[in-house]
């Protein structure tokens, strides 16, 4: 399944890639409560579902997180289109499974935008000089 959520932004993929991280994940998203431990691009986060543990990637236009450990192999994407100037940063979740049951179905519904609403109001956009 998959699930999608957007929010308009100025950022630019080094702007996603500099400021999310596995240490300020809790500061975006307010479904992940705890990061617990971190080394790099791994750690444990306290979140919704449980502890997990949490990798991340670094991928054209953003980051992609994912829970290796999880049952429904939970990951996710935070990009920004860097072909165009739409200015659009989609979050973008799938788990493994076709079909899940209505609850859980919702919680991922809530995980996505609660990550569009902690975007929308912590993501900082790098000031940009340009020579003309």
């Amino acid at each position: 399944m998959e699930f999608f959520a957007s929010l308009t932004s100025a950022a630019t993929e080094q702007d996603l890639q500099q400021q999310l991280r596995i240490e300020t994940l809790a500061q975006f998203c307010s479904s992940i409560y705890e990061v617990m431990s971190y080394t790099d691009d791994r750690g444990e986060i306290s979140m919704l579902w449980g502890l997990f543990e949490v990798q991340r990637q670094s991928i054209r236009g953003g980051v992609r997180f994912s829970l290796p450990g999880c049952l429904n192999a939970v990951s996710w994407t935070i990009t920004i289109n860097t072909d165009d100037s739409l200015g659009e940063v989609t979050v973008h979740c799938t788990i493994n499974r076709q079909q899940h049951d209505a609850d859980f179905i919702e919680s991922l519904e809530d995980f996505i935008q609660d990550w569009r609403k902690g975007l929308a109001e912590h993501l900082q956009v790098a000031a940009v000089t340009r020579e003309k």
